[in-house]
């Protein structure tokens, strides 16, 4: 690993068709598998603060059985998870690059760019998608009142045509901050830990690790990443179309927080965090478990070695 300050020209990393293919598919079994309930029910805690997971578990269920864990994932879920990681793969590769030329580190410059990658994913494409997510999680609510819900599209088109490309990137900012949270955070834990974990293996830094050691490092990382609940609490609660006349109009992230404090406390503004590591602890085993399976299978479709982190 090069010193900070090294005179070493920087070499911008390369973002190949590979590493995109597998990034999308990888993202998108996570989601259609154990990631899209966990992401419902964690977001129905946080718009219900006063629902435990077992209620949680129960009204999600009781709106739509086993597909009540899925609203959201078609299309709004799919069209993320295709898409985040390749703006996270373009925009980091640049950022860590021009960081590294103005003279960072390896560990900062990757800091930096995670945190831009994710600014940029929430901005280009996961600002709308969450929103819309959140939107069919908790409208749903009307079936059970008599109120025939509408279809998703006809619900996009409603906002965009009352409120324009505001309503339907509503809580972007939010998503910005949890997202730049995230990487910078995941990125940090994850090698601490990693770390860790060489030291009692008693292996060098140029020695590989295995799997599940990677796996371990990652988990940890992903999991104590959920310190940042908080802004997810206020990101759905901006979003939420859960009826709730007390709830100030035209939220900033500063009015959702001093409105969730005010009404639940500290501990509305962590409500949904269990279901949140264990999505943090199911990603990281997708994307990094999985990961060295599905590299051998898009080397074989493509002819090309997908390289670095997906």
């Amino acid at each position: 690993m090069a010193a900070i300050g090294s005179t070493q020209p920087p070499k911008k990393k390369p973002v190949s068709f590979s590493n995109l293919l597998l990034g999308g598919g990888l993202n998108m079994f996570e989601v259609t598998t154990l990631g899209q309930p966990l992401e419902v029910i964690k977001t129905h805690m946080a718009a219900n603060r006063g629902d435990n997971i077992v209620t949680a578990f129960k009204k999600t269920w009781g709106r739509g059985g086993v597909f009540g864990f899925y609203q959201g994932l078609i299309p709004w879920a799919w069209i993320e998870a295709s898409t985040k990681g390749a703006v996270l793969m373009f925009v980091a590769s640049e950022a860590e690059y021009h960081a590294r030329a103005f003279g960072a580190g390896p560990f900062a410059a990757g800091i930096s760019g995670g945190v831009v990658g994710g600014v940029a994913q929430a901005y280009a494409t996961m600002g709308f998608c969450t929103c819309m997510k959140t939107v069919e999680i908790t409208r749903h609510k009307q079936a059970s009142t008599g109120v025939k819900p509408q279809g998703t599209w006809s619900v996009f088109a409603d906002i965009y045509r009352k409120e324009g490309i505001a309503g339907i990137n509503r809580g972007v900012n939010a998503v910005a901050i949890r997202q730049m949270t995230n990487w910078g955070s995941r990125f940090g834990l994850s090698r601490l830990a990693e770390q860790g974990i060489r030291k009692a293996t008693g292996k060098g830094e140029s020695d590989r690790l295995s799997v599940w050691e990677k796996i371990g490092s990652s988990v940890v990382g992903g999991g104590l990443s959920a310190w940042n609940q908080p802004i997810e609490v206020i990101r759905v609660e901006m979003q939420s179309k859960k009826a709730d006349p007390n709830r100030p109009k035209n939220l900033t992230v500063a009015k959702a927080a001093k409105y969730i404090y005010e009404n639940n406390g500290l501990k509305g503004l962590y409500r949904g965090v269990t279901p949140r590591i264990g999505l943090g602890v199911w990603q990281t085993v997708c994307m990094v478990g999985m990961g060295d399976i599905a590299k051998e299978a898009v080397a074989k479709l493509t002819g090309e070695t997908p390289t670095g982190k997906h």
